[in-house]
């Protein structure tokens, strides 16, 4: 498709400037995907806000955006399994496909990824055409929507964090953080049978909506003792799982303290400085299994079957959208407004349902 594309490009930190960019062209195993929604992410709003997350710096202008769902508008000559009209949820990251990680199936540690504005990679979703390999891009069901098909990839990093941390079906879990990667992690889990969530957050906006979505308790650290209030739900254990989604250093402190004896710590939050404590004796102690999570694989299909199914209800994680034109003023509320967001999305198309 020949032409150009509106394009929202950070040529400087904290501001976006509409530009004119050719329409990709779509190589053969491509397919062009005409976007209707892109969600933004917390890494999103950490390189708008800082320029930064941990050492990598923005040093040049920079797309963001790596959420998107959209329709297929040209196929490449060697695609076969989808075609012009498919809606599809795009997952952002094109492994090399020839390293040991991907031969393994891990090709989330691929080090040759290139994921979408992800540094030192500067091309990002807030576009209006992306062309994408199509073995990286899934068919929606008719009845997912193109807004599910970008929470989707939130929905990924959710179901990775449950099934690294190994949670049994009846067990009991903690989740610090009711922001959206919090949200997704805990509707994961509940697909997965953990009978018993606890969602910690300082914002009571956010655990009203972690409540309606079947957090089994929510506790307000602001207001209470948080360790202590776990405690106290857990009738003294501690949970079997305990999941730090909020990237607070006094969170992942106090993972150790709300865990049991023997269980699982899963750190999936970024710090914005990348250092952050933990209390090793007690975790030494205690013999305390810490798993990490690094984005996802192998989830998509799993992810869009659960939505699918009626089993998440996924479109409910969207507190706010924005039309393209307002996607600076959508990234300040994201970011400026956290006790009234989970997550904010644009709408790249004006005519997307």
């Amino acid at each position: 498709m020949k032409g150009t594309m509106k394009a929202a490009v950070m040529n400087q930190i904290g501001k976006f400037d509409f530009e004119e960019r050719p329409i990709p062209e779509v190589k053969d195993d491509e397919v062009l995907v005409k976007l209707d929604y892109v969600g933004i992410c917390g890494s999103d709003m950490h390189l708008f806000e800082d320029g930064y997350i941990g050492e990598n710096h923005v040093t040049k202008p920079m797309i963001l955006g790596h959420e998107p769902g959209g329709v297929i508008v040209e196929t490449g000559k060697d695609v076969t399994d989808l075609k012009v009209g498919d809606r599809v949820a795009i997952e952002p990251g094109i492994p090399c496909w020839k390293c040991e990680y991907c031969k393994s199936g891990r090709y989330n540690l691929c080090p040759n990824v290139y994921f979408y504005a992800s540094l030192p990679v500067t091309e990002g979703a807030f576009v209006e055409y992306l062309s994408h390999p199509a073995n990286l891009c899934y068919r929606l069901p008719d009845n997912v929507s193109t807004l599910e098909g970008a929470l989707m990839e939130p929905l990924a990093v959710g179901f990775h964090a449950a099934l690294q941390s190994g949670a049994q079906v009846g067990s009991t879990a903690v989740i610090l953080g009711a922001g959206c990667i919090g949200l997704v992690t805990m509707l994961a889990l509940k697909s997965m049978g953990v009978s018993t969530i606890i969602v910690v957050d300082l914002m009571q906006n956010r655990l009203n909506r972690a409540l309606s979505l079947g957090a089994t308790s929510i506790v307000n650290a602001k207001e209470n003792d948080s360790v202590q209030e776990v405690l106290k739900l857990t009738h003294g254990g501690g949970a079997d799982y305990v999941f730090e989604t909020a990237g607070s250093e006094v969170t992942i402190f106090q993972t150790a303290k709300m865990v049991k004896r023997g269980g699982t710590i899963t750190l999936v939050g970024y710090t914005k400085d990348g250092i952050a404590k933990m209390n090793v004796n007690w975790l030494i102690d205690n013999e305390i299994t810490i798993k990490t999570v690094f984005r996802y694989r192998n989830i998509y299909p799993k992810a869009i079957a659960a939505v699918a199914n009626g089993i998440i209800p996924l479109k409910k994680i969207a507190s706010d959208i924005y039309d393209f034109k307002d996607i600076q003023a959508g990234m300040e509320h994201a970011i400026h407004d956290k006790d009234k967001v989970s997550k904010c999305v644009i709408r790249i198309n004006p005519d997307a349902q």
